[in-house]
């Protein structure tokens, strides 16, 4: 009986064994449906949209990502006083002027620009004063001419030089296409701009006077008991729609100066000679909801950070760190980043003193061989010269690292 229950007892202490064995066993893993590959998604050619000349803008980095000829000239009508505000905000910087001055509305802003003409006015009675602020609000948001004609007055004297400072701002700005001989836009030869000048201080506007340029975004604006509304369609089809600025006179066509911001990406639409107010309006919204679709923008480089640091030359220093200036930003199709290429032009020979901040050489980005970005490769600390021997024998030591005698600098 003994034996019994001896041999039960072991076979229930190795059906426990096997059974926790059994228990602890890892179930096998099912094997993996092959899932098929997703095919790159493709970039379409950008909108064939309504107008005689327009360009698309990435506000970050100031690439031109499509266009259709942005550097033909063409009468900016209204859109001039995109240039006008830059240039009073400027002042303002300066502190030339002043949003509470008193501005008086002349005769000439009063008969040229006013409720007697055929032109888009403000209403400003003759011989009034009228608050800098208020003028900037019915230039922007009514397209006063006379508005625009009596800050050109109160900033530079007269409205033709003030056209001369719309001209050298303009230049500061890089708009080599532009000659503006007046602050209203009114028709007049030799008065001209382009999309792409048009584009570059839409981008200045925005990023050196944000609080005056949020004015293009208020819809409506009321003066001498008149109520007007911004003529801007878009500021009420899309509320990523912040800017800018309508251009209208039957020589221009309709005209369109836009920008929209969606995350952390700012889109710049300037359509010039659209065929009617609809068509500049749909043209812009299109152009810029293509950039934000299938465009993106990266960061390659952190700026006053080293990308190099070269021998250095009769220096106190042997090494001199290089790097660029800002972030540097590139915008590219999505699906491009990893073709980008980046190469470095610095000369092989540098030789000392260097300031901080000079340009020494440039950073290239390339994609498929063709320039996305030429940035300065700056000094990111001065390199003052060695003593008499650090340089003397530095001269000795080129001898022998170079074929041709390097030129010394005193």
């Amino acid at each position: 009986m003994n034996l019994i229950r001896r041999t039960l007892s072991s076979l229930a202490v190795a059906a426990l064994v096997v059974g926790t064995a059994i228990a602890q066993q890892t179930p096998p893993k099912p094997v993996p449906v092959p899932r098929p590959a997703v095919p790159e998604a493709p970039v379409p050619p950008p909108p064939d949209v309504d107008g005689k000349s327009w360009v698309l803008m990435d506000y970050a980095t100031g690439q031109v990502l499509a266009s259709k000829e942005p550097d033909m000239r063409v009468e900016p009508a209204s859109i001039t006083k995109v240039m006008t505000d830059y240039v009073v905000s400027a002042e303002i910087a300066n502190g030339k002027i002043h949003m509470a001055d008193p501005v008086n509305i002349s005769e000439n802003a009063w008969r040229s620009g006013g409720a007697g003409t055929d032109g888009s006015t403000s209403f400003l009675k003759l011989n009034s004063q009228v608050p800098l602020k208020d003028l900037l609000y019915g230039m922007i948001i009514q397209s006063g001419n006379d508005a625009a004609i009596a800050l050109a007055e109160h900033t530079a004297g007269s409205e033709t030089a003030f056209a001369n400072l719309m001209n050298a701002y303009a230049k500061q700005l890089g708009m080599t296409n532009s000659n503006f001989q007046n602050a209203s836009g009114y028709p007049i030869a030799n008065h001209y701009s382009t999309a792409r000048d048009i584009a570059l201080l839409s981008r200045a506007l925005i990023h050196d006077f944000p609080e005056d340029y949020a004015i293009s975004a208020v819809k409506d604006f009321e003066w001498n008991g008149i109520k007007q509304h911004n003529r801007n369609l878009l500021l009420w089809r899309d509320n990523t729609v912040d800017g800018i600025k309508t251009g209208h006179t039957a020589a221009a066509g309709f005209c369109l100066a836009a920008s929209a911001k969606q995350g952390d990406s700012r889109m710049i639409a300037i359509v010039m000679g659209a065929s009617n107010e609809k068509a500049r309006a749909d043209a812009a919204l299109a152009l810029m909801n293509y950039g934000f679709r299938f465009y993106e923008t990266h960061k390659l480089y952190d700026g006053n950070k080293p990308l190099a640091t070269p021998k250095l030359w009769k220096g106190q220093s042997n090494q001199l760190p290089l790097g660029v200036a800002d972030n540097v930003l590139v915008t590219v199709k999505r699906g491009d980043y990893d073709k980008l290429k980046a190469t470095m032009d610095v000369p092989a020979t540098l030789i000392a003193p260097f300031t901080k901040g000079q340009q020494v050489g440039t950073l290239r980005v390339t994609l498929d061989g063709q320039p996305v970005q030429n940035v300065p490769l700056v000094a990111l600390a001065d390199a003052p010269q060695a003593g008499f021997f650090g340089r003397l024998w530095d001269s000795i030591m080129l001898w022998f690292h170079s074929d041709k005698k390097p030129d010394e600098k005193k």
